[in-house]
C-alpha cells in the first residue's frame, strides 16, 4: 500500500506544480503599443499600424485627394502584393488605410469595385447594379507592395520592411507615391535558429 501512496501523492500535486510554473494569465494590450512583441524577421501588428498612419498622413498632406470635381474622392483599393518571406493578409495594412481615409472626410472607399470585377461586398454591388446601370467609377485606385530586405553582421540580424503605395488616377497616372520603411534589429538567440 505504501508503494502506491507516493505516485498518487505526486499525481495530486501535479496540477499545483503545473499552474505554479505558468507565466500568468493572458491580458489585453494596445495592438500598436509599446508592450507589443517585436520580432526582427517578421512584420508585426505595430508595423502595419505605423505604416498605415504614416502613409495616410503623407497622402492627405500631398493634396492629391483634393483634385476631384466632386469631393470627397472615391477610392478603390487594388492589389497590395506581399513580397516578403512570410505569409500574411495585406488587408492588415489596407483596411487600416481605408478606415483612416474614410474618417478623414477626404475620401470614401468603395467595396463594390474590385480586381477582376470581384467586389469585396458582392451584395452591395448587386444592390448598386439594381439602382443604377453605370455603377461607381472611382476617382483613384490605391496599389502597392511590401518588400523585405535582410542583413546580418555577426550575431546581429536586421530586417527592413518597405511599404510602397501608389495612388493612380483614371488616366493611369500616379498622382502620389509613398514609401514607409520600418527597420528592426536584434541579436540572434543563442538557442534555436
Amino acid at each position: 500500500m505504501k508503494r502506491y501512496l507516493f505516485p498518487v501523492a505526486l499525481l495530486a500535486l501535479a496540477p499545483l506544480v503545473w499552474t505554479g510554473c505558468s507565466s500568468g494569465g493572458a491580458r489585453r494590450i494596445d495592438a500598436g503599443g509599446r508592450e507589443s512583441i517585436t520580432t526582427v524577421g517578421q512584420v508585426d501588428i505595430q508595423d502595419f499600424v505605423a505604416a498605415a498612419e504614416a502613409s495616410v498622413g503623407k497622402l492627405l498632406l500631398s493634396g492629391a485627394l483634393d483634385k476631384v470635381p466632386k469631393p470627397p474622392a472615391i477610392l478603390a483599393v487594388s492589389l497590395v502584393r506581399n513580397q516578403t518571406g512570410q505569409q500574411f493578409d495585406t488587408d492588415l495594412l489596407t483596411k487600416k488605410i481605408r478606415v483612416k481615409l474614410n474618417t478623414s472626410g477626404k475620401a470614401l472607399t468603395t467595396t463594390t469595385v474590385g480586381l477582376d470585377g470581384v467586389a469585396e461586398d458582392p451584395l452591395a454591388k448587386q444592390l448598386q447594379g439594381e439602382q443604377q446601370k453605370t455603377g461607381v467609377t472611382p476617382d483613384f485606385t490605391l496599389s502597392g507592395k511590401i518588400i523585405e530586405t535582410r542583413a546580418r553582421a555577426g550575431d546581429v540580424r536586421q530586417s527592413t520592411f518597405s511599404f510602397q503605395l501608389s495612388l493612380t488616377d483614371r488616366r493611369g497616372l500616379a498622382l502620389w507615391e509613398g514609401e514607409e520603411e520600418i527597420t528592426k534589429q536584434g541579436k540572434r538567440p543563442s538557442v534555436g535558429f
